[in-house]
């Protein structure tokens, strides 16, 4: 699954990731109701495997990789929402990731528009979708890992979105809202330690740390981009930003041993703890749920691990 090879730095090596080099996709055919136009929505998951046909629930066997693309059934409403999509680049494919906005509107029963952030991650989108609310529930983000890695690298470019990369927050519930700052891609790596309780409650420490937000437009690709990740608390080193703290306001998720979404409740900062934990993201935005600027494009290809 990975295949070595040796990087710049001494007593180094550089391991792609499973599906890293995203030249393999699989096709889903999604049939989105009569009411809201009865087209055929096609959504791309980095996996293998034969075009799937129907209104089926996905459950990847074979990669590690899950999407922002979504099949949901809303009132009965059934449609897909894409924002990730295989680009071909030389003789293989690199991944697009896109902000748009999305809507699904039938008169009496359903009205919903929302900014949906092209995003690529580790972990898994359990399906169907059937709402709007809390959008970082339905992801599990993260997965089963130990070792103690330098840094991720990756090749990637970025089209600020419209408007000069504005942001707004469309979220279905009040219109078209406008906010401060420039959107920015963003690269998040995360390694922790979890530990579950009795209840079911998920917790973990935050043991090394790789965040990082590109905000100008990049037209050329930059290969071989490495972010280095910082192990324990950070907070106090020079190239800290807010952004890169717990993950306690607005926390992600995963499944516990129940087989329940539960949120993964940082609480600290350890370097020497024991890894169980990757999360690995890429996302043409920033700012949590319904926010970005739409038109914005992040492109990833080649995703590795420095060990």
């Amino acid at each position: 699954m990975l295949a070595p090879t040796f990087g710049l730095y001494a007593q180094e090596s550089i391991k792609s990731i499973s599906y890293g080099n995203m030249d393999r996709w699989r096709v889903r055919e999604i049939e989105e109701s009569g009411l809201i136009g009865g087209n055929i929505k096609y959504l791309y998951e980095i996996a293998s495997g034969d075009t799937l046909k129907g209104n089926t629930p996905y459950v990847s066997r074979g990669s590690i990789w899950a999407t922002s693309n979504v099949y949901a059934k809303v009132s009965g409403i059934h449609k897909g929402s894409a924002t990730v999509f295989p680009e071909k680049r030389g003789n293989g494919y690199c991944a697009l990731l896109e902000t748009r906005v999305e809507e699904c509107k039938v008169l009496g029963i359903v009205n919903i528009t929302v900014l949906a952030t092209g995003t690529i991650y580790l972990g898994s989108l359990p399906e169907p979708v059937r709402d709007a609310k809390n959008p970082q529930s339905k992801l599990v983000m993260g997965i089963p890992f130990t070792h103690r890695i330098k840094g991720v690298v990756f090749d990637y470019k970025f089209k600020q979105g419209n408007e000069n990369g504005r942001r707004f927050k469309i979220n279905g519930l009040g219109g078209k809202e406008s906010l401060s700052g420039t959107n920015a891609a963003e690269v998040q790596l995360l390694l922790q330690s979890r530990w579950e309780d009795a209840e079911g409650n998920v917790y973990a420490k935050r043991v090394g740390t790789a965040w990082q937000q590109f905000s100008k437009t990049q037209t050329e690709w930059v290969n071989g981009y490495r972010m280095n990740v910082a192990y324990g608390d950070i907070t106090d080193k020079p190239f800290f930003k807010p952004y890169m703290g717990l993950t306690t306001r607005e926390p992600q998720y995963t499944l516990n041993s129940k087989g329940q979404r539960v949120p993964i409740k940082e609480v600290g900062w350890d370097a020497e703890a024991p890894i169980t934990h990757l999360i690995l993201r890429f996302s043409s935005g920033y700012g949590g749920a319904f926010v970005g600027s739409p038109g914005a494009k992040f492109w990833v290809d080649n995703v590795k691990l420095v060990y």
